[in-house]
C-alpha cells in the first residue's frame, strides 16, 4: 500500500511546529510523502528534507498552493482520500476496509477544513470523536492502516541510526 499525507491550510507562523510534526510522523510511520497546502514555508520543506537525508529511507515533501488541485491530482492518480476528522467514522470500524486500497492519501487539516474536503474524501475517519491533536490522529490512522507493521520499518541509507537499549543512548553516525 502506498501512503501519502496532505496537510491542508498550513499557516507559516501559527502551524510550523505542528506541520513539522505531521511530516515527521508521516515519514517515521510509513508514508512516502507529504504535500503542504496553504502558505509556502521553505524552512519546513528544507528541515524535513534534511531529516530524510540524515535518517534514511525514501520520503518526499512538496508544496502546493492549492488544496483543490492537490486533492484532484491524488484522485486522478487513483489515491483514496482519507480525511482525519473528529466527525468521521471511527478508524477501528473502517480500517479493515481501507486497508484493501492500494493508494491512500491521508488529509490532515490545520485551519477550519472546507466542506468540500469532507465531500471529496472517500473516507472521513475519526480517532475518538473528541478534540485532540492532528499529529496524534495521523499517527493512529497510519498505525491502524498498516496493522502495526510500520513499527518494524527499515530506513536504508541512514547516516544516523539509534540502537535501542534499556538504558543510555547508542547513536551511530556515518558520513
Amino acid at each position: 500500500m502506498k501512503l501519502a499525507v496532505i496537510r491542508l491550510g498550513h499557516r507559516t507562523e501559527r502551524d510550523k511546529r505542528i506541520t513539522t510534526h505531521c511530516a515527521l510522523v508521516a515519514r517515521a510511520l510509513g508514508a512516502e510523502q507529504i504535500v503542504l497546502c496553504g502558505e509556502k514555508d521553505d524552512k519546513i520543506v528544507e528541515g524535513v528534507e534534511k531529516v530524510a537525508r540524515q535518517w534514511g529511507g525514501k520520503f518526499y515533501i512538496t508544496y502546493s498552493p492549492s488544496y483543490r488541485t492537490t486533492l484532484r491530482k491524488f484522485k486522478k492518480q487513483k489515491y483514496r482520500l482519507v480525511h482525519a476528522t473528529m466527525y468521521g467514522e471511527p478508524i477501528q470500524q473502517v480500517a479493515k476496509k481501507i486497508r484493501k486500497e492500494k493508494k491512500i492519501a491521508i488529509v490532515v487539516g490545520a485551519e477550519k477544513v472546507p466542506r468540500e474536503v469532507y465531500d471529496e474524501s472517500d473516507y472521513n475517519v475519526s480517532v475518538t470523536s473528541q478534540p485532540h491533536s492532528e499529529v496524534a490522529a495521523l499517527a493512529i490512522i497510519l498505525h491502524e492502516l498498516q496493522d502495526g507493521r510500520e513499527l518494524d520499518k527499515k530506513f536504508p541509507k541512514a547516516k544516523i541510526k539509534i540502537t535501542p537499549q534499556t538504558r543510555g543512548k547508542k547513536v551511530s553516525k556515518r558520513n
